[in-house]
């Protein structure tokens, strides 16, 4: 049953409220991502959802201001903020296929010569990463002033404490950038390459903030201030590789089940665009085994079979 049809900003409350209510019977939440001992206390049954309008007015139900570990959708942002400054010069370091492989994987970057599938892998990420701290000094507080600038949240910040931890338990990451060092895919030293992307991953924000955060993708390009960011093909670009590669191994059927461009996290959230009318943000932290918010998947596809919002 569609429950709304037309573009009224008003419609999006009741069906959020309804999402809400169906969540709260849906048996199978997932576990919380474990091997990040920071985030292994989350709990599952927790759920927030939000929608930000084009305009800035943002909508939600649940914990949708409860800030979260952002994890893994903050590579969205070091992705856009470095494709602004370099164009079509990064698709050089990084590819924009599916991996087919878990996002921690080093399997491909060997037969492939430490060129990442994609930038939103964790090797793709690093590479993202190490060209935006080249360009700028300092990546992660190029994403943080981003960031509070788009959502309006000037008190958003890192968590030391997940920052600590992931440094902690980083052997992988840290072995992935070695390996594409070796095949000179990589400017800036590893630890302080190290530093800055756990730095990026460890930021809190909510789902207000976060569905605030990712307008300019549904604006094509344009952000809150009016300003660009990037072209209009670029904002496609990230779209693309949002749908394509956004939720590891699973975007297959993501884009089955949801039909929108989206980036998950392993803290539990999702955000998602809606091209030209507006974005979302999900929040649940119980994981299925790919990394993926099991609740938070589940409301997103609810909210394009009620609004019939997609790209399809």
């Amino acid at each position: 049953m569609v429950i709304m049809t037309t573009t009224s900003s008003l419609a999006f409350l009741p069906v959020l409220e309804r999402i809400a209510e169906e969540m709260q019977h849906t048996p199978g939440r997932g576990r919380a991502a474990d091997y990040i001992p920071a985030l292994a206390a989350c709990d599952p049954r927790s759920f927030g959802m939000a929608v930000a309008e084009l305009d800035g007015t943002v909508y939600g139900v649940g914990e949708w201001r409860q800030p979260f570990s952002a994890q893994s959708i903050t590579k969205v942002f070091t992705l856009a903020l470095d494709l602004a400054r370099e164009g079509d010069e990064l698709w050089e370091h990084v590819g924009r296929e599916p991996s087919g492989n878990p996002f921690n994987s080093l399997v491909q970057l060997e037969y492939e010569n430490g060129i990442p599938r994609n930038p939103f892998i964790n090797a793709g990420a690093l590479v993202v990463t190490d060209r935006l701290q080249t360009r700028t000094g300092d990546a992660a507080g190029q994403l943080l002033d981003f960031l509070r600038a788009e959502s309006g949240n000037a008190d958003l910040d890192f968590d030391l404490e997940v920052a600590a931890s992931e440094t902690a338990h980083g052997d992988r990451n840290a072995a992935l950038a070695h390996f594409m060092a070796s095949y000179g895919n990589i400017d800036n030293d590893v630890p302080t390459l190290l530093d800055q992307y756990f730095r990026q991953c460890s930021l809190t924000a909510s789902c207000a903030d976060l569905a605030l955060a990712t307008g300019f993708l549904a604006r094509h390009g344009i952000r809150a201030d009016g300003g660009r960011l990037l072209t209009r093909s670029q904002a496609k670009q990230v779209n693309a590789v949002m749908l394509t590669c956004g939720t590891y191994d699973a975007a297959g059927d993501f884009a089955y089940r949801v039909g929108l461009p989206g980036k998950s996290g392993v803290g539990g959230g999702i955000i998602a665009v809606v091209p030209g009318r507006c974005t979302l943000c999900v929040w649940s932290p119980g994981l299925d085994e790919r990394g993926n918010s099991v609740t938070g998947v589940a409301a997103l596809d609810r909210f394009t079979t009620l609004t019939g919002l997609s790209v399809f």
